[in-house]
């Protein structure tokens, strides 16, 4: 399976050469290019690629930027820095990014680093819903399909209800309709809400007879974090993530055993010798009637 490309930098004839070498590579669909930051991030949420290849020298926002909310809107990207604007020493982010490659390596160099880059496990799964608030029932039913489906029952109960309230003020203020996404790592299960509506989602305090206003108090509480992404050209996304619960290394483990060399009160092993009750219930022998018995069946 082809991994999927977005490429980001201002130079069109690079562009080409690095599209044209990614073709001549195999193993790679380019999906979609950008000549600055805003159109960076629109493809990133769009497109959700496998890997981003990114000019920091862009026009429009600083290099921080750029990768700061590409990490937001497209979580699963791993990112390779390909720039001749900044050294890695004078770049923050640095070692936030997958590779940092500078422009004075060429373009093959560059396209056999991302043929060898190490591939992260990372589930993907989309639902188009809306306008009706009735389709929130649909999105708990499919954040709960998806749980089930990547075995991660254990995050399920607080995954809809953070579902339940991202969707519906997505239907509610957006009046729109929006998409649901779901991701799973192997840390977290995040959850995304795009839509194409205007303002942004403000956690307020409820008063004691509000039937409303704690839905984003709770999504706080109970996820590992979540925040808000607008959308260049209009539109946000809300996202919420979800720790998975820590595993010890030694839960698959089946249980210990007794060593088998020593039987329990309980445990029949066979045929007994004469005067031996294995099965238990019966007082022990004295100690030389064990021994008259042990030498009985030599």
């Amino acid at each position: 399976m082809a991994h999927t490309v977005l490429l980001v930098d201002d130079v069109p004839e690079l562009r080409a050469v690095i599209r044209q070498t990614l073709r001549l590579q195999g193993g790679f669909d380019l999906v979609a290019e950008a000549e600055d930051g805003a159109g960076a991030i629109r493809a990133a949420a769009h497109h959700q690629p496998d890997v981003v290849v990114l000019d920091l020298g862009l026009p429009d926002l600083a290099g921080h930027e750029v990768l700061t909310r590409l990490r937001a809107v497209s979580p699963a990207a791993q990112i390779v820095v390909y720039t001749g604007s900044v050294t890695a020493e004078r770049m923050p982010l640095s070692d936030e990014v997958e590779a940092f490659v500078t422009k004075d390596q060429d373009v093959s160099y560059l396209v056999d680093l991302l043929s060898r880059l190490k591939w992260r496990r990372y589930e993907k799964a989309r639902l188009e819903i809306g306008p009706d608030t009735s389709d929130v029932a649909r999105a708990r039913r499919f954040v709960a399909e998806q749980c089930e489906e990547w075995d991660c029952a254990d995050v399920v109960e607080d995954a809809q209800l953070v579902v339940s309230e991202l969707v519906t003020n997505a239907l509610i203020h957006g009046q729109s309709q929006c998409e649901l996404r779901a991701g799973l790592s192997d840390a977290a299960l995040r959850l995304q809400v795009v839509d194409t509506g205007v303002g942004m989602p403000d956690p307020q305090v409820a008063g004691e007879g509000d039937e409303h206003g704690r839905g984003l108090l709770l999504v706080s509480a109970i996820c590992a974090a979540w925040g808000v992404e607008a959308l260049p050209g209009g539109g946000k996304i809300v996202w919420a993530e979800l720790m998975r619960p820590l595993r010890d290394p030694g839960d698959a483990d089946p249980p210990p055993r007794a060593p088998t060399d020593v039987p329990d009160e309980t445990t029949s092993i066979g045929p007994a010798a004469p005067g031996f009750e294995v099965s238990g219930g019966t007082d022990p022998l004295p100690p030389a009637d064990v021994a008259a018995a042990v030498a009985s069946v030599r």
